[in-house]
């Protein structure tokens, strides 16, 4: 568990960079940066495989998109407007797609929701919401691909054990 969380502030220290980097270099550069850090997602998930329970990681098709909806409990200090990041990650023929908006929208077992924009992390997309109270939340996506079609589509947070 100690490794997943030094992984991930390491992860959050590299996109805190990386969108310092993104405003000062060309696009390339930003392109560079952006696989460097899926690269980093992907085999902090591959060497943590055993902690599976402390991760929420569903994939989803949406009008030919694959979608995949990651929660998780961020370290001190790296709240993103709650107790626990949602994070989405859209691709289409096999290449993660980082130019959409996308916004997100989470309904509680007390019949409330809120919604969010979410921002661009790498070729994940984030926001903050408090997740850790009893019961299950619907996490909803709405994102705008662009030839201006609008696909929307969600899972259920935590799964049934």
């Amino acid at each position: 568990m100690k490794q997943v969380i030094l992984i991930m502030t390491a992860l959050m220290l590299m996109t805190t960079a990386l969108t310092a980097l993104a405003s000062d270099h060309a696009m390339s550069t930003h392109r560079d940066a952006t696989h460097i850090y899926g690269d980093l997602h992907s085999e902090m998930q591959n060497n943590h495989a055993d902690d599976i329970s402390a991760m929420f990681l569903v994939k989803r098709n949406i009008d030919g998109y694959d979608v995949s909806f990651h929660v998780m409990k961020p370290t001190e200090g790296m709240q993103h407007g709650g107790d626990h990041n949602f994070m989405v990650r859209i691709e289409k023929d096999g290449k993660a797609l980082s130019d959409l908006m996308v916004n997100s929208k989470v309904g509680h077992k007390n019949g409330k929701s809120e919604s969010k924009m979410m921002m661009r992390m790498g070729v994940w997309y984030m926001a903050g919401y408090d997740l850790a109270h009893a019961g299950k939340h619907q996490l909803m996506v709405l994102f705008k691909t662009s030839d201006g079609q609008k696909h929307f589509g969600g899972v259920i947070y935590p799964h049934d054990k």
